[in-house]
C-alpha cells in the first residue's frame, strides 16, 4: 500500500513572550537590545483560531527519501 506525506504551510497570530532581567533592557530610553525581535530566547503561543492553509503539498512517502526524481504535487 502507497504512503503519502502531507505538508501544509500555514500562517497564524503568535504571542511571543519573554522574562528578562531588568539590566538585558534599556527601559529608559526603551531599547529591548538583543530582545528587539523574537528569537528562540522567546515563549511562543498560537492564537487559536487564526490558522489559514495557506499551501498544501502531498507527495509518494518512501523509506529512502534520497530519490530526487519523485514527483510532486500542488494544490493551493
Amino acid at each position: 500500500m502507497k504512503k503519502y506525506k502531507i505538508t501544509h504551510r500555514i500562517t497564524a497570530d503568535f504571542i511571543a513572550e519573554a522574562i528578562v532581567n531588568e539590566d538585558e533592557i534599556d527601559s529608559s530610553i526603551n531599547d529591548l537590545k538583543e530582545y528587539k525581535k523574537p528569537n528562540s530566547k522567546f515563549n511562543y503561543t498560537m492564537l487559536k483560531g487564526t490558522e489559514t492553509v495557506t499551501q498544501t503539498n502531498y507527495e509518494e512517502y518512501v523509506e529512502n527519501t534520497n530519490n530526487s526524481s519523485k514527483e510532486w504535487t500542488c494544490n493551493r
